[in-house]
């Protein structure tokens, strides 16, 4: 019985600490746009004033964040990003916790982008 526990301790703490990954915004291909879903987590505001063709707006600040992907199924390739990459690095943690398999976070986030447009 201890055995059992120990394992179920040592997989619990392995699956907590699993990271998604990380590629800069200004390396997203046309075949990642097509191949994945491009999520951008920044409010509506801000996604208006400009974000990536195709991109899908979830404001992470709204209380049902994660209530918005139910339709997405979890083995899609999901690209998230946000101004700078905070909000966005927190939203593949989250994504990754709820079962999605494959959450890659765009570092550097829209203003990296917009500044190499």
């Amino acid at each position: 019985m201890k055995t059992f526990f120990t394992c179920a301790f040592l997989l619990l703490m392995i699956s907590s600490c699993a990271q998604s990954k990380e590629k800069p915004i200004t390396e997203l291909s046309q075949n990642d746009v097509d191949s994945g879903i491009l999520i951008d987590v920044r409010t509506p505001d801000e996604f208006k004033a400009g974000h990536l063709d195709n991109a899908l707006n979830m404001n992470w600040f709204d209380e049902d964040f994660k209530n918005k992907f139910q339709d997405i199924p979890k083995d899609k390739t999901i690209y998230v990003y946000c101004k700078m990459g905070g909000r966005s690095a927190k939203a593949a943690n989250l994504l990754d916790s709820l079962g999605y398999e494959n959450v890659i976070n765009l570092t550097g986030g829209y203003d990296a982008y917009a500044k190499n447009k």
